[in-house]
């Protein structure tokens, strides 16, 4: 076996190795931020936020109708918030 063959071999391999991974981390360290993950909510066109409103609303409609059929409200209990007076709380 040659040893001193196989020892060249390695080195040059180790060569390639330490020029791929300094590729590597160059591309790592200049990967722009908006490929990033994006964090938080997801922002919605107008179009769907009136899409969410109007099934919300209907939801909510329907749910007030299957409460009334089953219990009446309290007449102390308070009505929830509609989406008129948070927007105008905020």
């Amino acid at each position: 076996m040659d040893i001193i063959k196989t020892l060249r071999e390695l080195y040059e391999e180790k060569r390639r190795l330490d020029a791929v991974i300094a590729s590597l981390e160059a591309n790592l360290n200049t990967r722009p931020a908006s490929s990033s993950k994006r964090r938080g909510r997801k922002s919605m066109s107008p179009q769907e936020r009136l899409k969410v409103s109007r099934r919300m609303k209907r939801y909510w409609e329907n749910r007030r109708t299957q409460l009334g059929a089953s219990e009446a409200p309290t007449a102390g209990a308070p009505e929830p918030p509609t989406a008129s007076s948070e927007s105008a709380n905020a």
